[in-house]
C-alpha cells in the first residue's frame, strides 16, 4: 500500500533499481536479508497499519466499558490480530505469486524473486493466520477469533479472486479492510455496539479514495497484471474520479459519527471536519482535470491524493483518541 506513494516513470524505475540494488548489496547479511523477505511476505507496513485501527477499536471499546485499555489484553488483542492480518498477507502473495511477477512494484517480492518457496510461505501463512485465530479465542473472546477468521475468508476467497475478473473486487475488499477497528473493539468489549459500526464505516469509505488512487498511479502496472481495477477496466477515468469524489463527499459526515455516539468531542468534530473537506479537495482536483490515468498531470495529482488518504487516517484516528482522552 504505502509502495503506491513512490513516483512514476523515471521516478519509480529510479526506485525500483534502488530497492533492486539494495537486496542484492546483502548477499553477505543472509539474516537481514531473510528478514526482509518476511517482512515484505507479511506486508509489514500494511500489517501495522491494521494492528494500529485495531488499538483504536480497542480503545474506545474499553473506553465504552469504563476501563484503561493500557492492559495485558491489550496486547493479546494486537498480537493476535497482527499474527491473522500478517499471515493472511503472507496467503495472498501466495495466491498472487505469478501475478506479482508480471507488476514492476511487487517483481521484487520474495515469491516472485525465487528467494522463498512456496511451500514456506503457505505454512508460515497459515500457521500465523490460524494460529492467530485460536490465539484471539483464548486470549480474548471467541466473537473476535471468529470474525478475524472470516476477514481473513473474505479477503482470500472472494475479494483476491475477484481482482482477476470485475472491479467490484475494490467494494468487495473494503469489508475485510474495514475489520481491524471492529476487532479491536470486539477484543475489549466482546460485543459489536455502534461504536464499532462507526469505526468500520469510516474505514469502509476512507478505502474507496485510497485504493482508487493506487490503481490510478499503476494502471498500467496492473492491466500488465489483468487486474481488474476500475481505472484498468474504464480506462478515461471517468468512473475512478467520480468515485473517489463521491465516497470522498460520503466520508465527511460519517467521519463525524463519533462526536454523536459519545466517542469523541468538540475538538475532534471540527478536525473530522477540516481533514475530510481537505481530503475531498484532492479528489476535487483530480476530478476536475477530465484527463485519463495515463496522463501525467492526472497521475501527479492522484499522488497527492493519494498522499492525502495515508496522512488521513492515522491523524484522524489520533484526534479521535486525544480529544475522548482529554474528556
Amino acid at each position: 500500500m504505502s509502495s503506491a506513494i513512490q513516483t512514476l516513470g523515471s521516478k519509480r524505475a529510479e526506485t525500483e533499481t534502488v530497492l533492486g540494488a539494495a537486496v542484492l548489496s546483502l548477499p553477505h547479511n543472509p539474516t537481514l536479508l531473510r528478514i526482509q523477505d518476511y517482512a515484505e511476505l507479511i506486508k509489514a507496513r500494511v500489517t501495522s497499519l491494521v494492528v494500529m485501527t485495531a488499538w483504536c477499536g480497542y480503545y474506545f471499546g474499553s473506553f465504552k466499558s469504563g476501563v484503561s485499555s493500557l492492559s495485558i489484553g491489550l496486547f493479546h488483542a494486537l498480537l493476535g490480530i497482527g499474527l491473522v492480518a500478517g499471515g493472511t498477507a503472507a496467503l495472498n502473495e501466495v495466491i498472487e505469486h505469478d501475478i506479482d511477477g508480471k507488476m514492476r512494484r511487487t517483481a521484487i517480492r520474495p515469491l516472485p524473486g525465487k528467494r522463498m518457496s512456496l511451500t514456506h510461505a503457505t505454512l508460515l501463512g497459515a500457521l500465523m493466520t490460524f494460529g492467530g485465530t485460536v490465539y484471539l479465542m483464548f486470549a480474548t473472546n471467541v466473537l473476535t477469533g471468529v470474525l478475524a477468521l472470516a476477514t481473513a475468508a473474505i479477503y482470500l476467497g472472494v475479494y483476491t479472486p475477484l481482482k482477476k475478473i470485475h472491479p467490484i473486487c475494490t467494494f468487495v475488499g473494503a469489508f475485510p479492510g474495514a475489520m481491524p477497528g471492529v476487532l479491536g473493539w470486539t477484543a475489549a468489549r466482546g460485543r459489536l455496539d455502534w461504536g464499532a459500526l462507526v469505526l468500520f464505516a469510516i474505514v469502509f469509505f476512507w478505502q474507496f479514495p485510497h485504493f482508487h488512487s493506487i490503481a490510478w498511479l499503476y494502471r498500467e502496472d496492473y492491466e500488465r497484471g489483468a487486474i481488474r481495477m476500475l481505472p484498468v477496466v474504464e480506462s478515461d477515468g471517468r468512473s475512478t474520479a467520480r468515485d473517489i469524489l463521491l465516497y470522498s463527499a460520503a466520508l465527511i459526515p460519517i467521519s463525524l459519527a463519533p462526536s454523536f455516539v459519545g466517542m469523541s468531542g468538540r475538538l475532534y468534530l471540527l478536525g473530522a471536519a477540516a481533514f475530510g473537506l481537505l481530503l475531498f479537495w484532492f479528489g476535487w482536483r483530480l476530478w476536475r482535470l477530465h484527463l485519463s490515468p495515463m496522463a501525467p498531470q492526472s497521475k501527479a495529482r492522484s499522488r497527492q491524493l493519494l498522499q492525502a488518504t495515508v496522512f488521513y487516517l492515522p491523524l484522524l484516528f489520533a484526534l479521535m483518541m486525544i480529544n475522548t482522552a482529554a474528556r
